[in-house]
């Protein structure tokens, strides 16, 4: 695969095209990947621009969107990831929008009761978004069973997932990149037979599960 970045119009633009003699061949996927205001700079040798076609991007603020032909990938497309801290909101703002639980939660750091979540016990195909702000935070491949009570995964998409220390220095809580809002806490070195040895314990009222493009 050929891959080039070019900065137009106050953007990175990433564009690959397959390596293949057919002059017809459509590239594989377009991406704005981020902002850069001053630069004019390619760094890399352009395909033809006749073989360049974008494909759409979601006009939510703040997304960096990699779309893939059908067939690109297994799964046919995937989604986008949220520059850290990029949907604030006041919490007045928050207010108005999340229910009452979920402001309880996802805003003041709250916990529901063990066992009760939505996703506690679900194993569905697709990808948990933050029920806050939308971002994709987890796919539903590193969701395992723990028996806590509570969704389980031993990772999140890159980026994604903030940490920071408990006060007390007990745990470490995880939020959203994006917002902040309050998703659980991970531990590590559980002896879980994940990849990663690491448990997110997750809210479910922190989760909005999207299932997985079926069509």
């Amino acid at each position: 695969m050929n891959t080039t970045i070019s900065h137009s119009m106050g953007f990175s633009v990433l564009r690959a095209t397959p390596l293949c003699s057919s002059d017809t061949t459509k590239p594989i996927f377009f991406s704005i990947l981020h902002s850069h205001p001053t630069s004019t700079t390619s760094l890399f040798t352009f395909p033809p621009p006749s073989t360049i076609i974008p494909t759409p991007l979601a006009a939510s603020p703040g997304l960096h969107h990699h779309h893939l032909k059908r067939g690109g990938f297994r799964g046919g497309r995937f989604v986008a990831m949220a520059a850290p801290g990029s949907l604030r909101k006041s919490e007045e703002e928050w207010h108005a929008i999340l229910s009452p639980e979920q402001f309880r939660i996802l805003r003041q750091k709250g916990t529901e009761f063990a066992g009760t979540g939505e996703y506690d016990k679900f194993f569905g195909e697709g990808v948990y978004h933050c029920a806050g702000c939308g971002t994709p935070l987890y796919r539903s491949t590193t969701k395992f069973n723990s028996g806590c009570g509570w969704p389980a995964f031993y990772q999140g998409l890159p980026g994604a997932i903030s940490r920071h220390p408990d006060p007390d220095g007990m745990r470490t809580e995880i939020t959203c990149s994006a917002c902040g809002g309050h998703l659980g806490h991970v531990f590590k070195g559980e002896g879980f037979p994940t990849p990663t040895n690491e448990r997110h314990c997750v809210n479910s009222i922190s989760l909005k599960f999207a299932p997985a493009n079926t069509s």
